[in-house]
């Protein structure tokens, strides 16, 4: 029914079970080979960031919520999962080491080994009560989805009911993200500080795995949680959540006035995408290798929201595009692979001057294109905006209002 109704979710999902199986087959591992490990990386790690878009779009796009703090969320999923991983990862190798003692080591000694290890680099030999539970995957697993979820909604509670609306909210997350970010860099927070975890490629038990086979593994994981969570997003939105929350972001007061729980919606779509975040941080970090608090830094909620504007609000799948088309460019620029520009009296260095024309592009696409890189799709399928050059709707033209929804 869903498909039916929208095609363009079974389009996507097409598109990106393709990409995917044509990676594989162009893949070190598992195929030619043309397509290198680190670049397999790149890919899956986009398709994490896209995740967190689609999240962003549906706060912020559907909701109208702009959170500047969601990639809080995203870093909290990833340290999550990254206790695990280098809990489990030092614990090999503390056990390996100490296997070669004249009398077995207790599970007290291995304990205090793994601790000195991760913990040596800050000046600590004691494992942090936040550990207790990182040598078990399924309950770090279960932490990813708990504790940013936690987190979100106990913050969403405090701020929907208060009706902090608008710029004050963005604010508040913002300071929120900052906040967390601060504490994360001390070294008595219990995550090590500005070193972070690091590690975080190698998974345990799967030592013996070369990372061009690993890096599949991940890519295909990514884009499995991808297409669920696209799946899951349209489902919300073509029905009649979705026409709530777009009822919310358009007009509250009036939603409130009607008998509707705004802050019961809202604080809904908060927490889910906080989640959803968690999930793509979860998946990305493994990828990248390493965490830490700067990667909880305001700016980099803020270039969430900048690839949502780009690839255009209201739309799942310009999120999307958004954030492959930017993070994809991105790292061309800053890569050093995008030639100087020799303006004669000035040599323009995009690994510098890359962050000034993404600043540009979201002026731009502020001012003169709202929908973003999905008006090009939505031209090719025919969606325009119906003109109402002033004149009231009537009962009988209430057709028009579900174009305009469509639109």
């Amino acid at each position: 029914m869903l498909i039916r109704k929208h095609p363009s979710v079974l389009i996507f999902l097409a598109l990106l079970a393709t990409f995917t199986i044509a990676v594989t087959l162009m893949s070190q591992a598992y195929g030619t080979g043309a397509i290198p490990t680190s670049t397999i990386k790149l890919f899956g790690k986009t398709l994490c960031l896209a995740l967190a878009a689609l999240a962003m779009d549906l706060v912020w796009g559907y909701a109208g919520i702009l959170s500047l703090g969601h990639m809080a969320f995203f870093a909290l999923g990833g340290y999550m999962i990254g206790m695990w991983l280098m809990y489990a990862r030092t614990e090999e190798i503390v056990t390996a080491t100490l296997a070669n003692a004249p009398i077995p080591p207790t599970p007290a000694e291995v304990q205090e080994g793994i601790a000195s290890q991760i913990f040596g680099v800050v000046g600590s030999s004691d494992l942090p009560l936040a550990w207790s539970f990182a040598g078990s995957l399924p309950v770090q697993l279960l932490l990813v989805l708990l504790v940013p979820g936690l987190f979100a909604f106990l913050f969403g509670w405090l701020a929907f009911r208060s009706r902090v609306n608008g710029v004050y909210l963005s604010i508040l997350t913002q300071a929120m993200t900052l906040a967390l970010a601060l504490w994360l860099f001390q070294n008595d927070s219990g995550f090590r500080g500005n070193n972070g975890l690091s590690g975080l490629q190698n998974i345990p038990g799967l030592t013996d795995k070369p990372q061009s086979v690993v890096s599949i593994w991940f890519l295909w994981a990514s884009a499995l949680a991808l297409g669920l969570a696209y799946l899951l997003a349209s489902w919300l939105v073509a029905g009649k959540f979705g026409s709530v929350i777009r009822a919310i972001r358009d007009d509250e007061a009036r939603v409130r006035f009607l008998g509707y729980s705004v802050e019961g919606y809202k604080l809904f779509i908060f927490t889910l995408t906080a989640m959803i975040c968690a999930i793509a941080g979860a998946l990305y970090y493994p990828q990248a290798g390493i965490i830490n608090p700067a990667e909880l830094a305001p700016i980099a909620s803020i270039y969430l929201a900048v690839w949502v504007a780009i690839g255009g609000r209201g739309r799942l799948y310009g999120a999307v595009i958004g954030a492959v088309f930017v993070s994809l460019l991105s790292s061309w620029f800053t890569g050093g692979k995008a030639p100087d520009l020799n303006l004669g009296f000035y040599t323009v260095n995009w690994v510098d001057w890359w962050q000034v024309l993404l600043g540009v592009a979201f002026v731009l696409v502020t001012l003169f294109a709202p929908r973003g890189l999905s008006s090009i799709i939505d031209a090719m399928a025919g969606l325009r905006h119906p003109m109402r050059r002033g004149k009231d709707l009537g009962p009988d033209l209430g057709a028009l209002r579900e174009k305009e929804a469509e639109a």
